[in-house]
């Protein structure tokens, strides 16, 4: 090891932070070189192949068939046109979620200077010496140069059992990655501590030269897209079997065979929702920004449409629901009652002796600006430091906190004797003391009352051990003298308990799930509105004296529940039993062993201040403020985006309608009506016309009640019959009836009679007037689709800003394709008379109105 220093020109005592710069120079900084490569090619040709662009693909087939070749011509441009939107929104959202990353970048602790020091993992350099404990994952490749850890190596080695790596071992094998004192970037410390001094970094690490670590995040459908990508292929089989049942008709009728391949491709086209996936994406994508925003980070697109349909929060308590700002506030001693601890002066000689204790029995370090551990340890530390000076012991051994022992010892060489220090719940430390029932009935009587005022309580002790360490942490942790007890002080946020009633109101349930005491934990619940002082408290004990049915029978009959006193293994059993009972379940954790838990959870929800590198690996999202109320801000935008994606498809099947009506009737007609529409101006419409308002119904605001309405149920889809009974039975035909007044009226002014033969000028004008006609009713209906329930009113006419742009284009872009000469010979467009375009001025009201009426109807029903 001595020779590995001296090759790295490193020491023990850690880098300078000048040496660091320089090295940081030398060897560029600890990341894995981005991914190259044509994967830009692969998604841009996967717009092209995409099932609704190869039906479009069909279509322009049969107008090239019928001798049409500038419509077939035109289709295409839309394909490539609309692919090349697609994936410009496709890379918008994965970028929108790579890009998070910068919210949290992996950090490490080193040391600098001789102190220790956190830095983005970035900064770490050759010869850094790492501080290696349990939940991190190892941010370079080093060799142990103190203490031993062991490390989850499944993403090197693909084994999941954990391995122990040792300092000072013989490293005399033939691979690295077998070597017993080595750690490797990438993996994860699932417990105990250690130096380490860093011999490679970035794409020299053994990960990076194996390339195994991921370099990006992989963007996989959600379960909303493929809902959408389901409807939008029964609506592209709907339309290719209409096209095929009216092309013999059409015959029958007397029309061309060219004219009928026209009449069959205005059909597809008409029915193809083209924008409409891609819509959803960038939706999704918003979603994920807005909550990164508010402070939760989610890891996957998916993740944004199952927070809306969340139906029970299971939370931790501290640092989650309180400030996380922990402090010593009352403390009792066996020779002295319940005091205060800003009352007591240093020199106490009891309070000397659990401050002792407590200074020792500790894994955090106060280091001025550089304090590191638990808060709770921190807080600990803090109020020894009162009484006792630094702790000068040698540490000999630790036995660290076990959250199912719910204890920690060490065993300290002092200036005259080896020492056990403990401390842990009190039910677990109390049994290992030395108490007469008199002594134990009073120290258990004290542990209610502070846990009773919402303290957390831990008890303190020591022993003095002889020259033999024993190897057994049982036989450690016996005969120990009760030094008192502590009551720490964690108030909750201010933040909480309106979120708590926001949740009520919303129909979610909040189980608190804790590892403090029964009262203590009860206290805190109810202090914020969870639960009342008849809801159900289930120690951890209890919890595993019951059966899965007995749990899943408490879990539905008793309300909102307090766990006390939980191992991350019954928060595992709690969320299976809430996902047997159809619940979608959002769990918090921060430690190494929530993970399974964080996976088992619909939504895993990890801590981004206090939690682990494992936690936030295996959880869906990460808190950066651990606050509960940006829980409940997150479920609220989930339903928001999940309703917005409704609100543009409404929108989108409302219009369909009366673009296919207009076919219909020439067909039917048998020729004898005039055709109202033209393929290139559906695809105006489409394209042109239709892009911008989805768009913004897509970052409309949280409609009016969002979080007084229960859940929506998991098995309910994003197109329901009410949402359809407004596009086909509503809207829609409104619209439709609209536009075929707007075509009539031209021909009937010009003296036109049914099998007449209509004038090419008077026919540019009723066409023309069919398309103005459908974008006239679309800003009606983008203007009704704003709200699922209530009045338009309500929301307010200009709270959508970006509606607003969309109808200005839309509004512009219309009048340049009938007024532009250019344009108009392309899209056989003609000038409207002032006549026409009041008429068309009456139509988004109108198509509003009726949607108004059809609301207010199902309001009062």
């Amino acid at each position: 090891m001595q020779s590995l220093l001296r090759d790295l020109r490193a020491r023990p005592g850690g880098l300078s932070a000048e040496e660091a710069a320089r090295r940081r120079v030398q060897y560029g900084p600890n990341a894995l070189p981005t991914q190259g490569g044509p994967s830009w090619i692969r998604a841009l040709t996967r717009q092209l192949v995409h099932p609704l662009a190869l039906l479009l693909w069909g279509a322009a087939v049969l107008a090239g068939l019928s001798g049409t070749p500038t419509l077939a011509i035109a289709i295409v441009a839309v394909v490539l046109l609309n692919a090349a939107l697609a994936f410009w929104q496709e890379q918008q959202a994965e970028r929108s979620v790579e890009a998070l990353a910068a919210f949290l970048p992996p950090h490490a602790r080193v040391l600098r200077d001789g102190h220790v020091v956190e830095l983005d993992a970035v900064e770490i350099v050759p010869g850094d010496v790492l501080l290696v404990d349990e939940g991190a994952t190892v941010p370079a490749d080093a060799r142990l140069l103190d203490g031993a850890v062991e490390v989850d190596m499944s993403a090197l080695t693909g084994e999941s059992v954990p391995v122990i790596r040792t300092a000072g071992e013989t490293d005399a094998v033939a691979q690295l990655l077998h070597v017993p004192d080595a750690v490797f970037r990438g993996t994860l410390c699932t417990g105990g501590t250690g130096h380490a001094v860093v011999f490679a970094t970035g794409a020299a690490t053994e990960i990076g030269r194996i390339a195994t670590l991921s370099h990006g995040v992989e963007r996989t459908d959600s379960p909303l897209e493929r809902q959408v990508r389901r409807v939008a292929w029964l609506i592209a089989a709907v339309a290719v079997g209409v096209g095929l049942a009216f092309l013999p008709l059409g015959l029958v009728a007397g029309l061309s065979l060219p004219a009928a391949l026209v009449f069959a491709v205005g059909l597809l086209v008409a029915n193809v929702p083209e924008g409409l996936l891609p819509t959803i994406t960038l939706a999704l994508a918003v979603g994920v920004r807005s909550l990164a925003r508010a402070g939760a980070v989610v890891k996957r697109l998916s993740a944004v449409e199952t927070l809306g349909s969340t139906t029970v929060i299971c939370t931790d308590k501290t640092g989650t629901l309180t400030a996380n700002r922990m402090q010593v506030h009352q403390l009792w001693t066996p020779h002295a009652d319940i005091r205060d601890a800003a009352d007591i002066p240093p020199g106490d000689g009891h309070v000397a002796a659990l401050a002792e204790a407590l200074a020792r029995c500790t894994d955090a370090t106060l280091d001025g600006e550089h304090d590191t551990g638990d808060p709770t340890e921190l807080a600990l530390l803090r109020f020894a430091r009162i009484h006792v000076p630094a702790r000068g012991a040698l540490r000999i051994t630790v036995h660290r906190f076990d959250p199912r022992l719910r204890r920690m010892s060490t065993v300290d060489r002092g200036t005259e004797r080896r020492e056990v220090s403990g401390k842990g719940a009190p039910e677990a430390v109390l049994p290992l003391c030395r108490l007469s029932d008199a002594e134990r009935a009073t120290a258990e009587s004290v542990v209610a009352q502070l846990a009773g005022r919402g303290l957390r309580v831990l008890a303190v002790a020591h022993r003095p051990l002889g020259d033999t360490v024993p190897a057994d942490r049982d036989a450690v942790e016996r005969d120990l003298r009760l030094c008192g007890l502590v009551g720490l002080l964690d108030p909750p946020r201010p933040s909480v308990a309106p979120a708590v009633r926001t949740c009520h109101r919303a129909g979610l349930r909040v189980h608190v799930v804790t590892g403090d005491s029964p009262l203590t934990g009860a206290a805190i619940a109810r202090s914020v509105g969870i639960g009342d002082d008849d809801s159900a408290v289930i120690t951890g004990d209890e919890l595993a004296a019951m059966t899965d049915e007995q749990l899943a029978g408490r879990l539905q009959t008793d309300g909102e529940v307090v766990f006390a006193r939980s191992t991350p293994e019954d928060k595992l059993r709690i969320a299976d039993a809430l996902s047997r009972g159809g619940e979608v379940v959002a769990m918090t954790g921060d430690g190494v062993n929530d993970a399974p838990a964080l996976r088992r959870a619909d939504i895993g929800i990890a801590m981004g201040k206090s939690g682990t590198d494992v936690a936030r690996e295996a959880a869906t999202m990460v808190l950066t403020d651990d606050d509960f109320a940006t829980i409940v801000r997150a479920v609220e935008a989930g339903r928001r985006v999940y309703d917005n994606v409704r609100k543009f498809i409404l929108y989108i099947f409302a219009h369909a309608v009366p673009e296919v009506v207009p076919f219909l009737l020439f067909a039917l007609s048998g020729g004898a009506i005039p055709l109202p529409l033209t393929v290139l101006q559906i695809l105006a419409i489409d394209l042109g016309t239709e892009t911008l308002p989805a768009l913004a119904l897509g970052r409309e605001p949280a409609e009016p009640g969002l979080m007084d309405r229960p859940p929506r149920r998991r098995s309910e889809g994003v197109v329901t019959r009410r949402m359809l009974i407004r596009a086909w039975a509503v809207l829609g035909p409104v619209s439709a009836a609209l536009v075929l007044l707007a075509f009539f009226s031209v021909l009937w002014r010009a003296g036109w009679t049914p099998g007449a033969d209509v004038g090419h000028h008077t026919y540019l004008q009723a066409t023309t007037a069919t398309f103005a006609g459908i974008v006239a009713c679309q800003i009606g209906t983008a203007f009704a689709s704003r709200t699922e329930r209530v009045s338009l009113f309500t929301v307010g006419l200009f709270t959508n800003r970006l509606l607003l742009i969309g109808v200005v284009f839309e509004v512009v872009f219309t009048a340049a394709l009938v007024y532009l000469p250019p344009l108009q010979a392309v899209f056989g467009t003609a000038a409207l008379d002032g006549w026409t375009v009041a008429l068309l001025c009456t139509f988004p009201p109108v198509v509003w109105g009726a949607d108004e009426l059809y609301r207010w109807l199902v309001r009062r029903g």
